[in-house]
């Protein structure tokens, strides 16, 4: 369980000479409001809510954010009210701990009250990306105590947390997050498929551990060599849930899977990235079509490193991931790291949101029927994603199995409604070709044509793309 002590100690560790005193003060106000709670699971109610504090310590959020997490239970489960938050915080707090508790318990009771709920959530996201980080939080600590729940209430808890929180958190860049939830979700949704994954990652890793540390040592000493000192390099395992996903586009052959461990070196700066990307390829041979550069072409959720899959002694794969230090925060972490959202605004109302949840909030105003709503919600955000570009060079993030129309919709409802072709990659393609990542569309319009072909309906995956045609052809 984490003590006060330990959020004391994180706090020293990120925040320096800070002022920590709005932390302690909410500490020691939702100790008051939650005393003789207890938890399903048997500790003191205070525990959880520390929990969540100290999550979003590691992400090094600020502290009225930290402040938020320890009262964010206090106005919905104890005699405390939102107006006593209010004069003993302040505004900021108060809006925070009133947004989580807006957001109410998600729950699958009913499709109606779920949709409704969901809508809710990704409105006060839009207002303020704080209130979703303090959920995920929340949601993190409540997962590693779901053996504490009933049967029933723990597989509809994780069922969201894998459809749900997972997904977004993976949205916002915040992987770590992500990984965390899938994992602690993965044995309660598919016991059978967890057992099995477990039993075959025991196996491989035993062989591969040792081989990848041989592959540390000889990386370390290549560097060396070339006078590059300060590099970190560690052994990455991938995670349960996302070998799961992985063995399943691959034939359930563990064999297929390239980055079962991979090696990921941080270093000080990007020129240094490319240089070991260079002293890798001069030593073991590249795997064709494996060399991903997102730090020239960022992923849409901020993600940037270098990735490459090489032949090593023996003919074995590795996978190295190459990033500076302020990269690797930002991939754990995302947009909790990113400091210009640290400052009072860009996190409140003058922020520019992620192109994504400005589409979700448009989904939500648009798409009345919850049963298509959430149908909608799941595919055009959670599917498997594909990154395209436009001939700019700019990154469009879509599910799989999208066309060049609802690439053209995503850009602006009006260069769908004028589409007359596309190119993609130079080449004439039809409408309802399906991209793949790294595709380069471009659309070809025609500034007399103001609607929709009515076909095109069943030319498009995405939520967003068939609402607005349905929209332009009801005009």
């Amino acid at each position: 369980m984490i003590t006060f002590e330990d959020l004391k100690r994180e706090l020293a560790i990120n925040y320096g000479d800070r002022d920590i005193n709005l932390v302690i003060k909410a500490f020691h106000f939702a100790t008051e409001a939650h005393r003789g709670q207890l938890r399903r699971t048997g500790e003191d109610y205070i525990y959880h809510a520390l929990a969540t504090a100290y999550n979003l310590a590691l992400m090094k959020m600020d502290l009225p954010t930290i402040a938020a997490g320890l009262l964010h239970d206090v106005p919905e489960d104890t005699d405390f009210t939102f107006d006593d938050i209010k004069k003993n915080f302040g505004s900021e707090v108060y809006t925070l701990v009133k947004g989580v508790t807006k957001l109410g318990h998600l729950k699958y009771r009913g499709l109606e009250r779920y949709a409704e709920n969901l809508r809710k959530m990704f409105l006060a996201m839009s207002q303020d990306l704080r209130v979703i980080i303090i959920k995920l939080a929340d949601r993190r600590h409540n997962m590693e105590t779901l053996d504490g729940v009933r049967e029933e209430k723990r597989l509809r808890i994780a069922q969201e947390t894998l459809e749900i929180f997972a997904p977004i958190a993976n949205r916002l860049g915040m992987f770590r997050m992500k990984t965390e939830l899938e994992d602690l979700a993965f044995p309660y949704v598919y016991p059978k498929e967890y057992a099995w994954v477990t039993g075959l990652m025991k196996d491989r890793l035993k062989s591969e551990t040792k081989y990848i540390e041989k592959i540390q040592k000889e990386t370390q000493k290549m560097l060396a060599k070339n006078d590059i000192h300060d590099a970190h390099i560690t052994g990455r395992v991938k995670t349960l849930y996302s070998t799961y996903k992985k063995l399943l586009r691959k034939g359930k052959d563990i064999n297929k899977i390239y980055d079962l461990i991979a090696v990921r070196i941080i270093v000080d700066d990007v020129a240094d990235c490319y240089s070991i990307l260079g002293l890798i390829h001069k030593r073991w041979t590249p795997l064709k079509g494996r060399v991903k550069d997102f730090i020239a072409q960022p992923k849409p959720n901020g993600y940037q490193s270098l990735h490459t899959s090489v032949f090593t002694d023996f003919g074995k794969v590795v996978e190295f991931q190459i990033r500076t230090k302020k990269m690797d925060d930002e991939a754990e972490y995302g947009i909790a790291a990113h400091s210009q959202y640290k400052e009072m605004g860009m996190f409140g109302k003058h922020k520019k949101n992620p192109r994504w949840l400005q589409h979700l909030v448009e989904i939500q105003k648009t798409i009345t029927d919850n049963a298509e709503f959430i149908k909608h919600v799941k595919h055009d955000l959670f599917a498997n994603q594909i990154f395209v570009f436009t001939p700019m060079g700019d990154v469009v993030e879509l599910p799989e199995g999208s066309t060049p129309l609802d690439f053209a919709y995503y850009i602006h409802t009006d260069v769908g409604n004028q589409c007359i072709g596309a190119k993609i990659n130079d080449h004439m393609s039809t409408l309802d070709t399906a991209l793949k990542s790294g595709d380069v569309v471009e659309i070809l319009t025609n500034k007399s044509r103001k609607y929709p072909n009515p076909d095109w309906i069943h030319m498009v995956k995405t939520g967003m793309a068939k609402s607005k045609i349905k929209g332009q052809l009801k005009k």
